[in-house]
């Protein structure tokens, strides 16, 4: 097929029938050290439990952001470490659900793993909700991360983190007039 040419129902067909047997080939796929390295990952997430979700990247680990239309720099492991326990403060009961996960071992010496992730939280703005694709790739022993790229919604993001550092700056506001209450009643 010419690039750009819109394809044919059986070439339509062909690809779903692919995707369904790559589908099926996960789900089946003996347990791998980076398979079992990346759902800790999901549930030290779940914890929010910072250590745990460092632990296994590796000391030149850089955390990519997409679309670039985010302009974010990629993150060192110290940066996202510092990012991870700010946003524990922000982010209440922060869940995420593995909606599923495909694993490229095709390549021993660096094996992949890509999720696609749905999140919720309590926030000072409401719930957050996201969609997350990742794309970790390991090094050979499967347990450490040696890189990740990161999707994720930039449309909510663009609409909600406004709303979040307004509500936010009005719950600061909040605990600083309650402060100079007490302050000023001598309590």
């Amino acid at each position: 097929m010419s690039p750009g040419a819109i394809p044919d129902n059986v070439d339509i067909a062909h690809r779903l029938h692919k995707l369904s047997e790559t589908q099926a080939t996960n789900l089946t796929m003996p347990d791998s050290p980076q398979r079992r390295t990346a759902l800790a990952l999901v549930e030290s997430f779940n914890r929010m439990d910072v250590p745990a979700i460092i632990a296994p990247r590796t000391p030149s680990c850089l955390r990519h952001f997409y679309p670039t239309a985010m302009a974010q720099p990629p993150q060192d492991t110290t940066t996202y470490a510092k990012s991870l326990h700010s946003l524990r403060a922000i982010f209440r009961n922060f869940s995420l659900t593995l909606d599923e996960l495909i694993e490229d071992s095709s390549n021993p010496q660096r094996p992949r793993i890509c999720m696609w992730l749905s999140a919720k939280a309590d926030t000072a703005a409401g719930e957050y909700v996201n969609e997350y694709v990742w794309l970790l790739d390991f090094d050979e022993s499967g347990e450490r991360i040696v890189r990740t790229k990161e999707f994720s919604d930039n449309v909510m993001a663009r609409d909600f983190f406004p709303k979040l550092r307004e509500a936010m700056g009005r719950e600061r506001e909040r605990e600083r007039n309650a402060a100079e209450l007490v302050q000023a009643n001598g309590l």
